[in-house]
């Protein structure tokens, strides 16, 4: 399951995430929450946070926003996800073992 940061844009006082998610499993999901540490340039944790992606249908893709409001997208460095908090219609443990991270934006990277 492929999900990549397609973009950080600032829009007023909030850092808009636009995320990727590519749907791989061979199965249809009817919701996908991932838990997402967000680190500062520095290596602080600027925030834990939740994505819920909600229906991803097998062997599409869907682009999804969060606003992580007070934020500066310039003072972001890394976005660890931390696990599948919910990824209903697959094995357990199979979104995240089939997880492949990436970033298509300069200076911060997705890992998990």
């Amino acid at each position: 399951m492929g999900l990549t940061l397609a973009g950080a844009d600032q829009v007023g006082d909030a850092c808009r995430l636009s995320f990727l998610a590519e749907n791989g499993l061979g199965v249809a999901l009817s919701a996908l929450t991932l838990e997402a540490v967000v680190f500062t340039r520095q290596g602080g944790v600027e925030r834990l946070m939740l994505l819920e992606f909600r229906d991803l249908p097998k062997d599409k893709s869907r682009l999804r926003q969060f606003d992580l409001t007070g934020t500066d997208c310039g003072a972001l460095g890394q976005i660890l996800i931390n696990g599948a908090d919910q990824c209903a219609g697959a094995p357990e443990g199979h979104c995240i073992a089939a997880l492949v991270p990436g970033s298509r934006v300069e200076g911060l990277e997705v890992t998990g």
